[in-house]
């Protein structure tokens, strides 16, 4: 696919997504981001895009890290905004500001 295509991909589905994850299924800490998600939505309110079985993988991490400055996983948008990975989506859970977000956003009401 190339760097570009992948930067091209990842701008146009963070655009067209109001909660997407770019992650790994393996990975502790894509879990830990989906399941701080999952405590205030449900699966189907958020894109997951699950990276290690695409031939394009490591195209697509190199475009994450241009676009949030890390290309580890997970990657968490809200809005079109960079939230962070599962540390970070873990705390946003765990303070209140993910729910926060997510209102501002329009995924769920206050």
């Amino acid at each position: 696919m190339g760097k570009d295509a992948a930067l091209a991909e990842i701008q146009r589905d963070i655009a067209s997504h109001k909660v997407i994850v770019y992650s790994k299924s393996y990975c502790p800490y894509c879990v830990k981001a989906k399941k701080a998600l999952n405590t205030v939505l449900t699966p189907e309110q958020y894109t997951v895009v699950e990276l290690e079985d695409r031939p394009d993988c490591d195209d697509m991490q190199d475009a994450l890290g241009q676009v949030t400055g890390g290309r580890t996983v997970p990657r968490v948008f809200i809005n079109g905004r960079f939230l962070g990975g599962g540390d970070d989506t873990a705390a946003a859970a765990a303070n209140g500001s993910l729910k926060k977000l997510l209102v501002e956003a329009g995924v769920l009401e206050a």
